[in-house]
């Protein structure tokens, strides 16, 4: 599957690190100010998880992992650590933000197009599988990103 490495460049060196972990919400935040800070440092976890979780599925569609991705799992939103956290911790931190039913909506595209992906892939349909990922994926994964950090724009 070198094809992925050619549209999508080549691979960052150094992706490896440990993973961030997410608040679990153990630690009750005792003022609102705690609360802020907390939810800044989550969005950048938030963004970090987000980061990694496509690392794992391009490893996946180019072969390097063996370990299988099940389309109908990847469509939910509340299955990655991102959505456990939106849909947890950090909804209860952003719900009130302008920009949080916005991004809830985009992170569930981007699933939705990271599962069209997959099961394009799973059928070898490599052409239509790239016209997902430099399209719906791209545009989802970008606008979580950008939605996250204007969540964090306005906590600060």
């Amino acid at each position: 599957m070198e094809f992925f490495r050619r549209v999508l460049g080549a691979r960052r060196a150094g992706l490896a690190a440990p993973p961030l972990a997410l608040f679990d919400g153990s630690v009750a935040p005792d003022s609102l100010r705690a609360d802020t800070l907390l939810a800044a440092l989550d969005i950048d976890a938030a963004i970090n998880a987000h980061e990694r979780w496509k690392v794992r599925l391009m490893d996946y569609l180019e072969g390097r992992t063996s370990v299988g991705l099940d389309p109908a799992l990847i469509r939910r939103s509340d299955h990655s650590a991102l959505g456990r956290w939106l849909h947890g911790v950090g909804g209860e931190l952003l719900r009130d933000q302008a920009a949080y039913p916005l991004l809830m909506a985009r992170h569930q595209y981007f699933h939705e197009q990271a599962a069209t992906l997959i099961e394009l892939a799973q059928l070898g349909e490599w052409d239509r599988a790239v016209q997902v990922l430099n399209g719906g994926y791209r545009y989802g994964s970008s606008q979580v990103v950008l939605l996250l950090k204007e969540l964090k724009r306005g906590l600060v």
